[in-house]
């Protein structure tokens, strides 16, 4: 074979999305296809099918109680205010978040092949940074209404109008799609090489850019821009808004009127604490520390708890939302 034609099939392989190795290359012999291998919870072995059933509850309670709350905004014209606007947004964000991983995962636990193609490998990616990124966005617009109710009152209806809530969750979105998208599209535009599995159960970044076989010293200092900016950005700005709404509530006579108060923004407090302080084990735990487990298990925190925790957070400590759902059990019971 000439060394024109070598050439020529080395391309036709790079084209069909195949790379091969001599035994002379530093990362072996090996060819990675247009499949990938998730290795997941392998390690659990038979508790897999025990690690199935647990996600399966909480997903299904997930999805139903956040199409719950959607669903009982939309029907009672008492909670159409700016908060239960972001409310919505909220719920619908988190059915897509964790639909983006556990369906895939649950399939995964019950096979012994955890395979996804790269196209499905970064489709996942796509929407799994999306919904991240404007989580994070969204709550700090969330942690904005509530300064605004708490702290100018008697403007809350002029400055939170319909306009503005529909820009703050727009931007969300905006930033969000306009940020990961194309650090995805340029991870997923580089070769990548050597083992083709992925020690994680979905489609993370890191583990991910382990398989490129160029230095992604660039994606990596990108992703620290995007996290300075659109995650720990919000962060402050969250923690400012809660630094006047309790300067605020401190401020009130009463005892009662302080804890009727606190308590309009007490469940996105702890929806807050949650996301972010799941975020911040993630981003500041050593990585002479770390292990792929651990890694995996504080991922899946990170993607199942806040999820299912939210619509119980927001219904079970909030009078206005039990009371619709009171008159909308009472409505339908009479309507038959």
């Amino acid at each position: 074979m000439t060394s024109t034609e070598a050439i020529n099939i080395h391309h036709q392989l790079h084209r069909t999305g195949l790379t091969t190795y001599s035994e002379g290359d530093p990362r072996g012999n090996q060819t990675i296809s247009g499949v990938l291998i998730l290795v997941g919870f392998s390690y659990l072995k038979k508790l897999q099918i025990l690690l199935f059933l647990v996600l399966l509850v909480i997903y299904l309670i997930t999805v139903t109680g956040n199409l719950l709350v959607i669903v009982l905004i939309k029907l009672n014209t008492s909670l159409h205010t700016p908060m239960y606007f972001f409310l919505v947004n909220l719920s619908f964000l988190e059915i897509c978040f964790t639909s983006s991983v556990v369906p895939l995962l649950l399939f995964h636990l019950l096979v012994e092949e955890k395979t996804i193609s790269i196209a499905g490998c970064s489709a996942q990616m796509y929407v799994n940074t999306i919904m991240g990124l404007t989580e994070c966005c969204l709550l700090t617009a969330m942690a904005y209404d509530r300064y605004v109710a708490i702290c100018h009152p008697l403007h809350y209806t002029t400055i939170m109008s319909g306009r503005v809530c529909g820009l703050l969750a727009g931007a969300s979105w905006f930033i969000s799609i306009s940020v990961e998208v194309p650090k995805t599209m340029w991870i997923f535009s580089l070769p990548f090489c050597g083992s083709n599995r992925i020690h994680h159960f979905f489609c993370d970044i890191p583990p991910v850019v382990k398989l490129l076989c160029t230095d992604a010293w660039k994606i990596r200092i990108f992703g620290v821009i995007v996290s300075v900016l659109f995650i720990l950005t919000p962060f402050l700005l969250i923690i400012l808004s809660y630094v006047c709404i309790i300067s605020s509530i401190l401020k009130l006579p009463s005892v009662e009127g302080r804890h009727k108060t606190f308590s309009t923004c007490s469940a996105h407090l702890v929806v807050v604490t949650l996301f972010f302080g799941l975020a911040l084990v993630t981003f500041l735990m050593p990585k002479s520390s770390s292990t792929s487990e651990s890694d995996q298990v504080i991922s899946l925190l990170n993607i199942i708890v806040p999820p299912a925790l939210n619509p119980i957070l927001y219904t079970l400590r909030n009078k206005e939302v039990k009371e619709a759902f009171r008159k909308t059990i009472t409505k339908s019971i009479f309507a038959k």
